[in-house]
């Protein structure tokens, strides 16, 4: 049985994480021309919209695949006008890449909050590294639960990030192609990346392929962190 207060550190985190990247997605289109997002209510931090439009990807699966392999995996989405992004294709990948913006803004807020502790004496460089370990408390009580907490902000937020920038449908990653392209060559590469069987194949490739190169990615990351550390 895993930690209940392990999973409540990690559904907050969650939550939030991907409400900020939708909520990043929604804002940013609603600043370049599509209001669809802002009047479905996607335009904010409150949780309720997202998960009223996603029930399955922010409450069942979070919390099955939490009980099942101790850590979570979900989804949220904020729609968007298709027509707009054909008629705007700079502006579409631009609302894309606001997603990950989020996540990034989120990686280096903990960041620097881990920073300021390990100043102040409560937190430490960790001995071993998981995805609840990216710093650890000197002292018990609530720096531990504090450690625990912006290591899986870190981290969770790291992986959202780097994963959405993969250059596969449905994420985020390829409408970077979007900037370079214009006019019915856009048209047809958005058209391309919309096939219902390519999106499949491409989360595929992702889930599958993501896992063999993240731990990497967390190394370089722990090691700009706490420089010298050798981590890896």
């Amino acid at each position: 049985m895993h930690n209940l207060s392990d999973g409540l550190i990690w559904y907050i985190v969650f939550v939030y994480s991907t409400v900020c990247h939708e909520a990043g997605h929604a804002w940013s289109a609603m600043k370049l021309g599509d209001r669809t997002a802002y009047e479905g209510g996607q335009v904010s931090l409150d949780p309720t919209p997202h998960v009223r439009r996603e029930p399955i990807g922010m409450v069942v699966v979070p919390i099955v695949s939490y009980l099942m392999n101790g850590w979570m995996m979900g989804w949220a989405s904020a729609p968007y006008n298709p027509d707009w992004a054909g008629r705007y294709p700079r502006r579409a990948a631009l609302m894309a890449m606001a997603g990950p913006a989020a996540n990034l803004a989120l990686v280096l807020a903990a960041a620097m909050l881990i920073r300021v502790g390990m100043e102040w004496g409560v937190f430490a460089a960790p001995g071993s590294v998981s995805m609840m370990r990216a710093t650890e408390a000197v002292s018990e009580g609530v720096w531990t639960w504090l450690a625990a907490f912006l290591s899986v902000v870190f981290n969770l937020n790291l992986l959202l990030l780097c994963f959405n920038l993969l250059p596969l449908p449905p994420l985020d990653g390829c409408n970077i192609p979007l900037f370079f392209l214009s006019g019915s060559g856009a048209r047809k590469y958005q058209e391309f990346m919309t096939n219902p069987t390519l999106r499949l194949v491409g989360l595929v490739v992702a889930w599958n392929g993501f896992g063999k190169i993240f731990p990497t990615i967390q190394d370089v990351a722990l090691n700009l962190l706490y420089p010298g550390a050798g981590y890896g």
